[in-house]
């Protein structure tokens, strides 16, 4: 089993967040959004991944190595592959084309899921799908009375179907999707101006492919900041049970911890109420302040705040008694 992730947006809608790193690196209770994307994957698919391949920009080597390391926790091999121009969903596919071979679950970066069923890998296809109010905005899938798909339909104009597709795909046959993925560049077939992987999946699917759908219970979206805020404290509820959220290398002086938080290695959280639904980066100080319902990274130094709903990055330094600022592009103060 191989998983190909195409993760190569920079997030401009998270600004200034992704300024400094992709989207996919963002941190959501403590782990990158792309590992607990994996992480899930590689739950639902129910035999071991043997190869991770993440389709990235420009994002350097640490990223890279970052990325490997995340396949390397999983058992997996990391590959990297370049996506130099943002041509559709089935360019970004086949930028990883020489891993695309055998079983393949495609999953892109952007969203993070909970499902309670194990993939059937004998199945020629499944997409993962969410009912949602407006389908317009997504690429969604008809089924006939035998829940196999009948149609793929891309972001629909009048009402077809309100089964949206997430992102996340499983193919029995990766050499035959891969062939399909290439047919449509070579032939110039675009939807809407890109390259589209639902335009293959049809092709497929008249080919003789018989899909299902794998519904999910959460499809949670970290495209701006308040769904990504929205996001960590559904993750945080979800693994509180599970994972090991609070480091015992943090320093809590007269101080409230309200759970479900996450709190990293060497944070300092001093006078203050934090909670619930807080993620807290490694060596982060928290002073004088009482912040619910936020993401805070690393390096940051918060004081004298009255915070919720927000998102504080890396090396921040935030005084809720400011008197003058100096803020970057893409930020904000609300």
């Amino acid at each position: 089993m191989k998983i190909i992730v195409p993760m190569a947006g920079r997030g401009s809608r998270l600004r200034p967040h992704t300024l400094t790193i992709p989207k996919p690196l963002i941190p959501i209770a403590g782990k990158p959004i792309v590992q607990r994307l994996v992480e899930d994957i590689v739950k639902v698919c129910g035999e071991p991944v043997d190869e991770i391949a993440f389709i990235i920009g420009d994002f350097g080597k640490e990223t890279e190595e970052n990325l490997k390391a995340i396949a390397e926790s999983l058992g997996a091999k990391g590959s990297i592959y370049t996506q130099d121009q943002p041509l559709g969903t089935a360019h970004a596919i086949m930028c990883a084309g020489p891993s695309i071979t055998g079983n393949v679950v495609v999953a892109f970066a952007d969203t993070l899921f909970r499902a309670d069923f194990t993939l059937d890998s004998n199945s020629d296809g499944v997409i993962w799908t969410k009912k949602v109010e407006d389908p317009s905005a997504f690429g969604v899938v008809k089924k006939n009375d035998d829940g196999f798909i009948t149609d793929f339909i891309e972001k629909p104009e009048t009402f077809v179907s309100d089964e949206a597709i997430i992102g996340i795909y499983y193919f029995k046959d990766g050499d035959f999707l891969k062939s399909e993925l290439q047919y449509l560049l070579d032939n110039d077939i675009k939807d809407k101006g890109e390259y589209q992987l639902t335009n293959a999946l049809e092709n497929m699917k008249n080919k003789g492919s018989q899909f299902t759908s794998g519904t999910v219970n959460e499809w949670m979206d970290c495209g701006n900041k308040d769904v990504t805020v929205e996001t960590n404290g559904k993750i945080l509820g979800f693994v509180k049970d599970d994972e090991q959220l609070q480091s015992s290398k943090a320093t809590i002086e007269n101080s409230e911890i309200i759970e479900p938080c996450y709190i990293a290695d060497g944070a300092v959280i001093k006078n203050s109420t934090v909670g619930p639904l807080v993620s807290v980066g490694a060596n982060t100080v928290i002073e004088d302040s009482t912040i619910d319902n936020t993401i805070i990274q690393e390096d940051s130094h918060v004081i004298n705040a009255k915070l919720t709903n927000s998102m504080i990055g890396n090396k921040a330094h935030f005084d809720g008694k400011f008197s003058s600022v100096s803020i970057g592009d893409y930020s904000r103060l609300d």
